[in-house]
């Protein structure tokens, strides 16, 4: 359901955690793709560490050649002190059925840690990024993509992520499609010495690197029953392969009919579904939504 300017919303939402299983002994999974994005807080982040999902070729695509470069600062003074600077590049080529995409990125900022002292360093990543889309027969897709990225204050020296995958529409009609995404997340870190030192003061070892595998499948549905009642649903399913007990469901439902003219309501249930939860944690979260929009043009 799209809401323009035009219109004023009333919603009342509850929000539910998406719980993973941290811990010694199991790696989490990557975080789910069954999310809202979030604005960006001051940095620009290109590397991805989890999924990827499938990218699906318009019907009305056609060949480009992009460039972005962009870069951007913040500086605060008063009660807090900081400096912050940011830049990217970004690159597309699109050709026929083939298609190729890349970034960079870099991120530093200092702050003021303890009110006068001088500033310290808070920040400070690099990031970059390749992927390739292959569209076959309009309704599948396959891509591959490696990231890169090189974090200070996470420890890492580097990591790496390689994410293979594919995407099929079943049905691709205009008021109603039916898809399939599959994919796989290998991980590789490789730990900063000072975090392994941190660490092991804390009586936790870790190891210098890490390997992560995971899987995930994902199958959608959305609907236009009539030209005032919409369904959209999806399912998706996360396992981990080191250990193979990590494994999570997520389910999204949700309805959206117009009662009168100019009101619409939508109702939407999500259920998330985590196998092996932290200790004393329930391992299924249920969130019901409902939201109330008034067309005023």
């Amino acid at each position: 359901m799209k809401i323009n300017r035009h219109c004023c919303t009333l919603s009342v939402l509850l929000a539910g955690l998406l719980l993973s299983a941290p811990g010694r002994a199991a790696e989490p999974l990557p975080d789910s793709l069954v999310k809202s994005s979030k604005a960006s807080e001051g940095s620009t982040d290109v590397a991805t560490s989890g999924f990827e999902t499938a990218a699906k070729a318009k019907a009305d695509s056609k060949d480009a050649t992009e460039l972005e470069i962009s870069a951007g600062g913040l500086a605060s003074a008063g009660n807090s002190r900081s400096i912050a600077a940011t830049s990217a590049g970004k690159f597309r080529l699109r050709r026929s059925s083939d298609q190729v995409g890349a970034a960079i990125a870099a991120n530093y900022a200092e702050s003021q840690v303890t009110k006068g002292e001088g500033l310290q360093t808070t920040v400070e990543n690099f990031q970059g990024k390749v992927r390739y889309d292959r569209f076959l027969a309009g309704s599948f897709a396959v891509f591959g993509s490696v990231s890169a990225r090189h974090d200070r204050f996470q420890g890492l020296e580097l990591r790496i992520n390689l994410d293979p995958g594919f995407g099929y529409y079943f049905i691709d009609e205009d008021k109603q499609q039916l898809w399939l995404e599959a994919g796989y997340d290998f991980q590789h870190d490789i730990r900063t010495d000072e975090a392994r030192a941190t660490s092991l003061a804390e009586n936790y070892y870790l190891d210098k690197t890490n390997d992560r595998h995971s899987g995930r499948a994902f199958v959608g549905y959305t609907s236009e029953l009539s030209d005032s009642v919409k369904v959209t649903t999806g399912l998706e399913y996360l396992q981990g392969f080191s250990p193979a007990t990590n494994y999570r469901f997520n389910w999204d439902g949700a309805v959206t009919s117009a009662v009168g003219k100019g009101f619409s309501i939508a109702t939407a249930v999500s259920v998330r579904y985590d196998h092996n939860p932290i200790p004393e944690v329930e391992n299924t979260d249920i969130t019901t939504s409902i939201s109330l929009v008034y067309h005023l043009l």
